[in-house]
């Protein structure tokens, strides 16, 4: 019996780093290994954590982030294409907001704040997460999709591509949730706002993703429509992504 593939991969400068292969699908196939990774940035990687991601012989990076977060933390490998396609950070600057109406922020308006990015990667930016899936289409993998923490852009778009692939619920929430469990915020981000705050900022909650698929359900009717007048992935595409992707 073959060994299964370590899922999250120990670098010193991305934390995030971990590999979508191994979920089954309902029709019985299994995400191939080793293809598509999602991290937080590479903008801190060691020459040890150089040598791993060269060693997966990783091509391309699709990237979330926005354009100051982009300019702050460039890729540091120089052989990886990196594809832009920002979403722009809305959180802290909301949360800021709040701030400076004169009274700070709660736990609770962390959570609706983070909801309401989520709900944001829908409403506002669902180009960017089309151009993802053209990039899966065209470009060869094996590849990385990251924005800044790896966890609320990457973890939207990754749960879009697990469904697409025909990953059952539970496998993608848990996959979504393995954040909380290997993804080490930076302490010296957003310092001026409460611990309990930070502490939401820092993590991910499946009320976070239920409201971009709130918002999936409330404009194009449910998960299929998206795909389709959304994503731009009709059948013939879903096909090619699952070829791509999946093995018998």
């Amino acid at each position: 019996m073959s060994e299964i593939p370590a899922r999250h991969l120990d670098l010193s400068g991305a934390s995030n780093f971990r590999d979508l292969g191994g979920y089954p699908t309902r029709d019985g196939r299994t995400v191939r290994w080793r293809q598509v990774f999602r991290s937080n940035h590479l903008g801190h990687l060691t020459e040890p954590d150089i040598a791993v991601v060269r060693g997966l012989g990783v091509r391309s990076a699709l990237d979330f982030r926005g354009v100051t977060e982009r300019t702050e933390a460039p890729c540091v490998m120089a052989e990886i294409t990196v594809h832009s396609l920002p979403v722009e950070p809305t959180v802290v600057a909301a949360l800021r907001a709040i701030a400076a109406s004169g009274r700070p922020p709660s736990k609770a308006d962390a959570v609706e704040v983070m909801r309401d990015s989520y709900r944001g990667y829908v409403q506002d930016n669902t180009p960017r997460y089309r151009a993802l899936f053209a990039h899966l289409l065209e470009d060869r993998a094996p590849l990385v999709i990251h924005c800044t923490a790896g966890k609320d852009r990457t973890g939207f778009a990754c749960a879009l591509i697990l469904h697409a692939l025909g990953v059952p619920g539970d496998d993608i929430a848990d996959d979504y949730l393995l954040t909380n469990q290997f993804y080490k915020r930076d302490p010296s981000a957003s310092t001026e706002l409460p611990d309990d705050v930070k502490q939401v900022l820092g993590a991910v909650q499946p009320a976070f993703l239920h409201a971009a698929f709130e918002a999936i359900d409330a404009d194009y009717g449910n998960l299929d429509g998206y795909f389709r007048d959304g994503i731009g992935l009709g059948q013939a595409e879903r096909k090619a992504l699952e070829g791509r992707y999946l093995r018998a």
